[in-house]
């Protein structure tokens, strides 16, 4: 994430059974193919049929992972996980997976998502006596997963802790010689299952598929529970939903433009994203410039239905990662100047079509746009290629304060003004969903509508019963 424009990725999973393979090694190149999901921290856990591995840390995935660390996680079934914090904070101890003790040997679990109701799960479990040493959602998971493994099967055990949660979650679990692949009824994050030579793997995206050589089979069913072990993979229900509710933002923003989301081809559909925008605003204008990287593919597509060239008018340096010397106050405009720089020569005296994904705090559209007048551009248009972001998002986005979006305290006119454009335009709810036919019934919008696909709220929900429940939950 480059700038606070943008909402804060998500996270990326990934689970492997390779049996007579290196686990942990096509484990780490899988991760590296997500590092887009996350760049808080990395992780690995390793079985290798008695007992459980675990390297995590800080930082990117060659930052967390040398050779040695590899070497030391011998096995051939294995998940790992990159991290964004969305809920827990930017700390060691919050890094995946996260790797326990209980009734039937060890466990691992690495958690895609958010959820909405984890405050409240928490202090149910703390009231029964649980003890926590994250402070992340997804340890109220393996808490609950725990709990049930004294009377279940493993599957049976997360169907019943599935029946409490609510919200976000696709997860991937590590038994001593299993890996358990779940994905919530609502499927709000991606997860899809793949065939290795001699195994299987499932990971959050499908380029991490391509990168470790593995054939896509199909995407995990909302509410599925999928088993992998060494005879092969079976499927078993988990829990259903009264609908799907697949994060829309997925193809908008976080996914690779190369991975195949729920049968949609991410980039495919930001290039019809950018077309449809051109279609509902086309003013006079001489060059379409994207800003990197987020507003490429939709850029294309905009230059090709507007017949308009397209150019890199923004120069990004790639060589500024996650964190750098920040810039004093008063020299607090270098902070993107570090990151993007106009060409001149593409913009001066230019009529230009800027075209990002989204718009989301506002914070560093007006030094974009100011950065191109300087360069010459004569007029700016923003425009972006989905609505406006109005409400936060509690299943995995990092947009959960209402007060930080713009869009939700000024006008459309009020934040042309305060970025400085000459005009201000956001695809529209229809454009949005126009790619995607029948199938956009099943997106989650709400962060551009406010209609949730459940009511969010504090209260606890009524749920099916299993054997065992929980004690005061």
């Amino acid at each position: 994430m480059w700038t606070k424009d943008k909402p804060g990725e998500e996270c990326g999973v990934v689970g492997l059974v390779t049996p007579g393979q290196d686990a942990a090694r096509l484990a780490y190149y899988a991760l590296y193919a997500l590092q887009h999901r996350g760049q808080e921290s990395a992780g690995i856990a390793v079985a290798d049929g008695e007992q459980i591995r675990l390297h995590k840390g800080m930082g990117l995935v060659p930052e967390v992972f040398r050779e040695e660390h590899l070497n030391s996680l011998p096995g051939w079934a294995a998940i790992g996980h990159v991290r964004y914090s969305t809920t827990g904070a930017s700390h060691p101890v919050n890094a995946q997976p996260l790797v326990f003790h209980c009734s039937q040997g060890m466990m691992g679990l690495a958690h895609n998502g958010n959820l909405s109701n984890g405050r409240l799960l928490r202090q149910k479990l703390l009231t029964g006596g649980a003890i926590f040493q994250t402070t992340t959602d997804s340890e109220i998971i393996v808490n609950l997963i725990a709990r049930f493994l004294e009377d279940e099967d493993f599957p049976a055990a997360v169907r019943c802790a599935m029946a409490y949660l609510e919200g976000a979650y696709s997860l991937v679990i590590l038994s001593e010689r299993r890996v358990y692949a779940v994905r919530d009824p609502y499927g709000f994050r991606p997860l899809c299952l793949g065939l290795l030579p001699g195994g299987w793997v499932v990971a959050s995206e499908s380029c991490a598929l391509d990168t470790i050589g593995a054939s896509f089979v199909r995407d995990v069913r909302p509410g599925e529970i999928v088993e992998i072990g060494v005879e092969g993979v079976i499927s078993h229900p988990g829990m259903a939903a009264p609908r799907r509710a697949h994060c829309v933002f997925e193809y908008i923003y976080f996914a690779r433009p190369d991975s195949v989301l729920d049968s949609f081809t991410v980039g495919q559909v930001r290039r019809e994203l950018g077309r449809q925008l051109a279609r509902e605003f086309c003013p006079p204008a001489d060059v379409v410039v994207p800003v990197p990287d987020s507003g490429v593919a939709a850029a294309h597509g905009y230059a090709e239905e507007a017949g308009l060239p397209l150019e890199e008018g923004l120069m990004k340096n790639r060589y500024v990662g996650r964190t750098f010397i920040q810039p004093l106050q008063e020299q607090r405009s270098l902070g993107v100047r570090l990151k993007l720089n106009p060409v001149r020569q593409v913009v001066e005296g230019k009529r230009v079509i800027l075209v990002d994904d989204s718009l989301v705090r506002g914070t560093t559209s007006a030094k974009i746009v100011r950065m191109l007048r300087e360069a010459g551009a004569t007029v700016v248009y923003y425009c972006l290629s989905s609505p406006p972001v109005i409400r936060p998002c509690y299943f995995g986005i990092d947009i959960s304060c209402q007060e930080e979006l713009i869009a939700a305290r000024m006008s459309r006119e009020e934040i042309r003004e305060r970025i400085g454009a000459d005009g201000l335009c956001y695809l529209s709810l229809e454009g949005l969903l126009r790619p995607f036919g029948d199938q956009a019934e099943h997106l989650c919008t709400a962060c551009f509508t406010g209609d949730y696909p459940f009511p969010i709220s504090n209260n606890h929900h009524n749920h099916p019963p299993c054997r065992k429940h929980l004690l005061g939950v």
